[in-house]
């Protein structure tokens, strides 16, 4: 068995300070590449990880919800560094702005995600960005199609990876296990909430993936530390 950290980060700006929450700022996210970049970390894709049992001591998976046009700043980092992510869509708002959100910041289009890189994995945010545990398990199945016809109908390459909006999903049973039957019974491979530890690869469940929220006020000292430890409390 081995460590596996998920990385999460939201948006990407221009601005070289103040910086904060889901946004961080391009000079101070090309540093945490940097450090992946010179460490030897190897990035995988999730779909890469299908099939495996073993990966190197030193494995990282990074990924990027929303796909906001500012991410296309991340892109440019990660082939810069030769780092693979993963971008997660939440399928309604593309073309548009995050508005489930503060409505301020715009979506890629289908153009541009078709267009990424190979470096870059797509995979599902919902379509349209709900809590999983307010929906009924016909409205949650609705949801996961509606995404299915937008993928097909817009020739999307996308691993059907789910990262949950807000991080939520039912985690009571009996609702638990019915919501990750659906997941099954949808052909959802891998779920994804937040959790802020460290995964040990190959997971335990599939569908309780954790993911370590790197904030925009992470510095590389903060980074390092998350990378090794998760979240802590102090954070």
């Amino acid at each position: 068995m081995a460590r596996l950290p998920i990385l999460m980060y939201h948006n990407v700006s221009e601005a070289k300070t103040n910086s904060h929450g889901l946004t961080i700022s391009k000079e101070l996210l090309e540093r945490h590449f940097q450090y992946l970049s010179e460490n030897n970390f190897t990035t995988f894709h999730l779909g890469e990880l299908e099939g495996l049992n073993k990966i190197p001591q030193k494995s990282i998976v990074i990924t990027f919800d929303d796909v906001t046009v500012n991410q296309q700043m991340a892109v440019e980092l990660l082939q810069k560094y030769n780092l693979k992510a993963t971008f997660f869509i939440p399928f309604a708002y593309v073309g548009k702005t995050d508005e489930w959100n503060q409505g301020k910041e715009p979506i890629m289009t289908y153009d541009q995600l078709r267009n990424l890189p190979e470096n870059i994995e797509l995979g599902l945010h919902s379509y349209s960005h709900p809590k999983y545990s307010d929906l009924s398990e016909a409205e949650i199945v609705n949801d996961f199609q509606k995404c299915f016809e937008v993928i097909e109908g817009n020739g999307l390459n996308v691993h059907y990876s789910l990262a949950y909006p807000y991080g939520n999903y039912p985690k009571k049973e009996p609702l638990k296990s019915q919501f990750q039957k659906l997941l099954i019974q949808n052909g959802i491979k891998m779920g994804l909430r937040i959790g802020n530890g460290i995964n040990v690869f190959p997971f335990k469940n599939p569908y309780e993936i954790k993911r370590i929220d790197i904030k925009g006020e992470d510095n590389l000292l903060r980074f390092r530390i998350k990378l090794r430890f998760g979240k802590l409390k102090l954070f």
